[in-house]
């Protein structure tokens, strides 16, 4: 395994503990700022809204630029963006520093992806994928319990000078370790040529199933609190407990889902949405019950995951010889699949329909994806058949 690949899972890390760290420490940053709670959960909207946009824009901007260059001045950005949070006097000061963090989200895991792909041998690129994606999955096993924990025990800025600190020690490892040739050749593509990826189908089918496979496991996962608590018969105390069984399942498929991509694409992707669906129909009817919960919630978060490398690898596959736009749109894709399931989710319990129902959107949303992935496969270029599910060697 390339060096290399370690310092981009750390950047991953550090940007996966901006992200999801603040929503065990959103009682303490709304007693600071004094805000409402609901008011103090925008700070974690505003951040996946500019994910979404910086993916986009971010990666239009860079794209004559060497990928190196690249993600040391987005590690930059981040920690600027993390700086800024934990010294921030005032609440809008504080988005200002979540916007900034973001940012860098989607261009990072959308160039690295296509970087952690050129270190590795044609038949290994999905796992590298997945290696750098480790960093994500780690910041929900051991980086959340542990950022919450230092915030309650020293104060939530404590968290984020934390995160600051892990930013340049990955800025230190990506500057020091990624090689300056990696994605070399594709770095001189025009934005013209990135753009081009977005006439190509198979792009687009990946995007929607992205937005409705990754958005049926998270619509779920939003509402697992109330869920564990008021239908499971949890105490309040063993939800991080569960996170962290959550975790542990993603980090398992991220790194399963990686290893099998490498040997069947398209294959590797229908076996864990099928599965995923059948998860979440399974956990509506056992989710009063603690033992099959636990079981539940591992698997929900072992298949979930174990879509996101080969998803990502297949966006950048379709992506030809243009793979960083589309793989930087992807990620943005996923950002939209949260807040698609999340929405559906509220909607259903809103209407009085209980906490189980977002498994059931979550499932809906995940059986259309198997639909697309199927239309997507039977759409595939002729030319593209004979190999359909080997990964070819991106161009770098």
């Amino acid at each position: 395994m390339p060096v290399a690949l370690i310092a981009l899972a750390l950047g991953g890390f550090g940007i996966g503990l901006t992200e999801f760290g603040i929503m065990g420490l959103l009682p303490e940053v709304a007693a600071d700022f004094a805000v409402s709670i609901p008011t103090a959960g925008y700070l974690i909207s505003g951040y996946a809204l500019a994910v979404a946009v910086g993916a986009i824009l971010l990666t239009a901007a860079v794209t004559r630029l060497p990928r190196k260059t690249v993600l040391v001045w987005l590690m930059v950005l981040f920690i600027a963006g993390n700086l800024l949070s934990a010294i921030a006097p005032h609440y809008a000061v504080m988005m200002i520093g979540r916007i900034l963090a973001a940012l860098t989200h989607g261009a990072f895991f959308g160039i690295g992806s296509v970087v952690a792909a050129a270190l590795v041998p044609p038949n290994r690129k999905a796992a590298a994928v997945a290696i750098m994606f480790t960093g994500l999955t780690s910041a929900n096993v051991l980086g959340v319990p542990l950022g919450t924990f230092l915030g309650q025990a020293l104060g939530w800025r404590a968290t984020f000078w934390a995160i600051t600190i892990i930013g340049i020690i990955a800025l230190i490892g990506i500057r020091q370790l990624v090689p300056g040739t990696a994605g070399r050749d594709t770095a001189a593509a025009d934005l013209g040529a990135e753009l081009g990826a977005l006439k190509r189908p198979q792009v687009w089918w990946t995007l929607a199933i992205t937005i409705l496979g990754y958005g049926g496991m998270f619509g779920a996962f939003t509402y697992i609190a109330p869920l564990v608590t008021e239908v499971s018969g949890f105490a309040t105390a063993t939800v991080p407990w569960l996170l962290l069984i959550f975790g542990i399942g993603l980090f398992a498929g991220n790194l399963v889902g990686g290893k099998a991509a490498d040997r069947h694409l398209d294959g590797t992707m229908l076996a864990a949405l099928i599965a995923l669906t059948a998860i979440l129909v399974g956990f509506t009817f056992v989710a009063g019950h603690r033992i099959p919960t636990i079981i539940a919630i591992a698997l929900l978060g072992g298949f979930g995951f174990a879509t996101v490398p080969p998803l990502q690898t297949r966006v950048m596959k379709y992506g030809g010889d243009a793979p960083t736009m589309a793989s930087a749109i992807n990620i943005a894709a996923f950002n939209v699949g949260n807040a698609l399931g999340a929405w559906l989710g509220g909607l259903t319990i809103a209407a009085g329909l209980g906490y189980t129902s977002p498994l059931w959107v979550g499932a809906i949303l995940a059986a259309i994806s198997i639909g697309l992935l199927a239309a997507a496969i039977a759409t595939k270029p002729k030319e593209a058949l004979a190999s359909a599910d080997q990964v070819p060697t991106p161009v770098t």
